[in-house]
């Protein structure tokens, strides 16, 4: 896509300049008009970045949830204030920063300007707005209530985002320990041990068991070390292609709810996502069925993902929403519940929101307290680490010490 830089007036009178990417200079004189800005002139520029001439690579950042809310957001505001939607985009690729977001917005005002709507341009793009966003603003489209659309993907979006936060805030000391940990078994392997190896060989004592066992695994660590990335590497490789698997990544998204100490929280926050994406989909006037088949998508579980389908099959045979809820095995009490009243009274979506609500409170609980919860595990670990660093390099040195002082 070309590149143009343009002069033009603003309905104020004032004159504005920039540079724009379009299809050609009609094209970039209607996207102006857009903007409420009256162009003067539209000149093409030489060797300027292109959408084609920009390469996108493995290095280049994606788009961040960060960057979607505030994307959101924007939208809302724009599309609240009565601005028309292909003036809304405009401006929104011209201020963005991120490099895949500000192509593929630039992309949607081309598809805009040939007649095709906001959700179907945003479809070709399915690495940045997945299938719920899209289907949210389709039905936004539809009914009218775009802005409102846009309100609740920001909201569900920074719900998610809050929720990242908190596990990666949770998580931060027990990975810094266990890379201490690592560390030091790495340097105790490499320089501590080989000294007192030294030492024992010039006495020529007879070492205990576990004393051969530290030995041994120095021994190891220095001099056939290859060995051992060779088959941590092996091992990686080996479980990563097991879970992209379809048999594996169900065997691990029905395993990991099971973990001890973090798969209750996986659950709640599954079970806190499912609630509010569906409640969402309601709220947006999706068919039941079409809703389930989106949400299976956004739990992000394969195992979750299958029961939600299984639920989703049942109920185009007849079933009504209670049943298939119950009978999946998922779901805790209180959301079989809310479900059963949801159904009652019509209120589905509320209830759901309300069982989601409950849930991110006791998921936020939850990682408050991870950190306490692990850190026996780790103390425990630090222990039995000083324990047999103990009984193997100082319970020789005392027999040795005992000998000494006995001739």
């Amino acid at each position: 896509m070309p590149r143009f830089s343009y002069t033009g007036r603003e309905p104020g009178g004032e004159m504005k300049s920039g540079m724009l990417d379009a299809l050609d200079a009609n094209a970039a004189a209607k996207m102006l008009l857009a903007r409420s800005i009256t162009p003067i002139s539209i000149n093409p520029v030489e060797g300027g970045a292109t959408q084609s001439e920009v390469k996108v690579n493995f290095l280049t950042p994606k788009v961040s949830l960060d960057e979607l809310v505030i994307l959101s957001r924007q939208m809302y505001s724009l599309t609240h204030a009565g601005i028309p939607i292909l003036r809304a985009v405009s401006s929104l690729a011209e201020s963005s920063n991120s490099v895949r977001l500000k192509l593929a917005l630039t992309d949607i005002i081309s598809l805009l300007e040939r007649g095709r709507t906001l959700s179907s341009a945003m479809h070709q793009h399915s690495e940045i707005f997945d299938r719920l966003y899209v289907s949210v603003v389709h039905v936004g489209e539809n009914t009218g209530r775009l802005d409102e659309a846009f309100l609740q993907l920001a909201g569900y979006l920074e719900r998610e985002q809050e929720t990242r936060r908190q596990i990666k805030a949770a998580t931060r000391y027990p990975i810094f320990v266990v890379i201490a940990l690592v560390a030091a078994l790495i340097i105790m392997n490499i320089v501590v041990i080989p000294k007192f190896a030294d030492m024992f060989n010039k006495f020529g004592a007879e070492l205990p068991v576990m004393t051969r066992f530290l030995l041994g695994m120095s021994d190891f660590f220095i001099n056939q070390w290859y060995i051992l990335i060779g088959a941590i590497l092996v091992i990686v490789f080996g479980v990563r292609n097991y879970l992209q698997t379809p048999d594996g990544n169900l065997t691990w998204s029905r395993k990991k709810l099971k973990l001890p100490i973090v798969g209750k929280v996986i659950e709640r926050s599954l079970l806190a996502r499912f609630c509010r994406s569906f409640s969402m989909m309601l709220q947006a006037g999706l068919p039941l069925t079409t809703a389930l088949n989106l949400v299976a998508e956004a739990v992000g579980n394969r195992f979750m993902e299958t029961k939600i389908i299984d639920m989703r099959q049942s109920i185009e045979k007849g079933e009504n929403l209670s049943r298939v809820t119950q009978a999946s095995g998922l779901f805790t009490p209180m959301v079989l519940q809310m479900v059963n009243v949801g159904e009652e009274t019509g209120r589905v979506d509320e209830l759901l929101a309300e069982v989601a609500d409950f849930y991110e409170r006791e998921v936020d609980y939850d990682l408050n307290s991870l950190t306490a919860k692990i850190e026996p595990v780790l103390i425990g670990i630090v222990a039995g680490m000083v324990l047999v660093l103990a009984l193997g390099i100082f319970t020789p040195m005392w027999d040795m010490m005992s000998a000494i002082k006995g001739q």
